[in-house]
């Protein structure tokens, strides 16, 4: 407004007579600094908050670089992390699968055993009772006098062909249910199928070397159920 007025005043014609003109100039002139340097001062300040603006403008537009870096670097950690952490997981329930799967078989394993087993070795028990009886009819039939054994004797005979007829097919039976008579006689000593009762030096045996047997062992199919009783050579 003051820049419109005041060229106003001043391009009015002149009073030379005029007694104030000096001092209305002066005024003017002062008030017309006044209005440019006010408007001076409002230029700079908006263009000062223009400048600001802008800046805030740009910077709330376009964040930091640093920033994004430092939210990937977190977010990037972070994946790593629970990667590690599902992997490690992932392993845990791996072993104790396999561990399981191998206590499974295991299991199977010693069930089906123990199975085949009760099956092979059910009649075991009854074996070693059999036995016994085996036992008495070998002793019968050592106890038949062989030089009596004639036909002035005919009822000797026919007994001694009895028991003898009885005991093969008593064996035979034995074998068939995998029941077999251990008689160890020149064979070299074996703790785990001899009990030995006596030693003693025989010339022309080696030492260790079973000499005789005075009560058969049995074997139910590999298993041991009587150890066969013998003499040792030493």
């Amino acid at each position: 407004m003051f820049r419109s007025v005041v060229p106003l005043i001043f391009r009015s014609k002149p009073n030379v007579c005029d007694p104030f003109r000096p001092a209305v100039q002066s005024s003017f002139t002062k008030l017309r600094l006044f209005s440019v340097s006010a408007s001076l001062k409002s230029d700079t300040k908006s263009q000062a908050a223009s400048s600001d603006s802008s800046s805030e403008t740009d910077q709330e537009e376009r964040p930091p670089g640093e920033e994004v870096e430092k939210k990937l670097r977190e977010e990037l950690d972070k994946a790593v992390s629970e990667n590690a952490t599902l992997v490690s997981r992932s392993q845990e329930f791996e072993d104790k699968y396999k561990r399981a799967l191998a206590e499974t078989e295991n299991l199977r394993a010693r069930l089906t055993k123990q199975i085949s087993d009760s099956k092979l070795y059910a009649i075991q028990g009854f074996c070693k009772d059999i036995t016994e009886i085996s036992d008495i009819l070998r002793l019968a039939i050592e106890s038949v006098p062989k030089d009596q054994v004639t036909k002035e004797n005919p009822h000797l005979k026919d007994l001694f062909e009895g028991l003898t007829m009885t005991e093969t097919r008593l064996l035979q039976v034995f074998k068939s249910h995998g029941l077999t008579q251990i008689n160890p006689v020149d064979e070299k000593f074996n703790p785990n199928e001899h009990e030995a009762v006596v030693q003693q030096p025989v010339e022309g045996k080696e030492s260790g070397t079973v000499i005789c047997v005075t009560k058969l062992g049995y074997k139910l199919h590999d298993r041991v159920i009587r150890p066969a009783v013998v003499g040792v050579a030493k």
